[in-house]
């Protein structure tokens, strides 16, 4: 049974910073591209950055250069580190392969308010 677990959300203030984990079981982990969405209030999921089974990694151009996704697969983990974050960026935040969607996590709330 397939697993993905983040953690690391909350709130924060407009210029803050973040780093979301994203913990994967019952897969071989480094076989899969995995990705990083968000979907906020009313919204459509939306891809947000990916990281390939070898490492490339690819933004959605709202957060590139703001927003850097990596990897351990040692650890089965993916990360999110979220810089200069903006109130646009609220949103539930979830990992999950790419590009077939089949496996996601709970989610994890994201905040940004003065």
């Amino acid at each position: 049974q397939v697993q993905l677990v983040e953690s690391g959300g909350g709130l924060v203030q407009p210029g803050g910073s973040l780093r979301l984990s994203c913990l994967a079981s019952g897969l071989v982990f480094s076989d899969y591209h995995m990705a990083w969405y968000r979907q906020a209030p009313g919204k459509q999921r939306d891809l947000v950055a990916l990281i390939t089974s070898g490492g490339s990694t690819n933004y959605a151009d709202s957060v590139r250069g703001r927003f850097t996704i990596s990897r351990d697969d040692a650890q089965n983990t993916v990360y999110l580190q979220m810089n200069s974050l903006t109130p646009d960026d609220t949103a539930v935040y979830y990992c999950g392969d790419y590009p077939r969607r089949r496996y996601w996590g709970q989610g994890t709330q994201v905040t940004v308010t003065s």
